[in-house]
């Protein structure tokens, strides 16, 4: 596991998400939508990486996936295979709410966004999703299945030492 716990304003995990295509506010001390959410923070020297799961309440969700988790924003920075993560991601999704929706998790990729490649959403493609449509406005959806997600496992946990505040760590 390489994913540490974080939360919604962790200072490093934001700032990478200001640098994630999806980003609605650049510099905005919380990068989460709001409602039930799992931030995970990664670090090594080879690289940085950030995840998102939202839990979002079906009644207040506008797509045909409402009840899903969401994969509301990830982005790999030199950390590793990003199949590997997204895998590591969802299992600690799957430790932290282990009731898992009917529907699975859900992600979607702005194809004009994103690196041009053979097929955008690979790296989710690999990590077990499969494409399952589009949005109304125009956003590629991938859905895993409940049967295909990794057992849960927890992320680590960063403990501060007491001379650390919590802004510089």
């Amino acid at each position: 596991m390489r994913w540490t716990l974080s939360n919604r304003a962790d200072p490093r995990a934001r700032l990478i998400a200001d640098r994630h295509y999806n980003r609605q506010k650049v510099g905005a001390s919380q990068f989460v939508p709001p409602g039930r959410c799992l931030v995970l923070y990664g670090a090594e020297e080879s690289g940085k990486a950030f995840w998102v799961t939202s839990w979002p309440f079906a009644e207040y969700t506008k797509h045909e996936w409402a009840g899903a988790w969401v994969c509301s924003a990830f982005r790999n920075e030199g950390l590793g295979l990003s199949s590997d993560l997204i895998r590591d991601a969802v299992a600690a999704t799957v430790w932290r709410w282990p009731e898992v929706p009917v529907l699975g998790m859900i992600t979607f990729v702005n194809a004009s966004k994103v690196r041009k490649k053979r097929d955008p959403g690979r790296c989710f493609l690999r990590a077990g999703f499969e494409h399952c449509g589009e949005t109304k406005g125009g956003l590629l959806a991938f859905r895993l299945a409940p049967e295909n997600m990794p057992d849960p496992k927890a992320p680590m946990v960063r403990q501060l030492n007491l001379f650390e505040s919590a802004r510089t760590a």
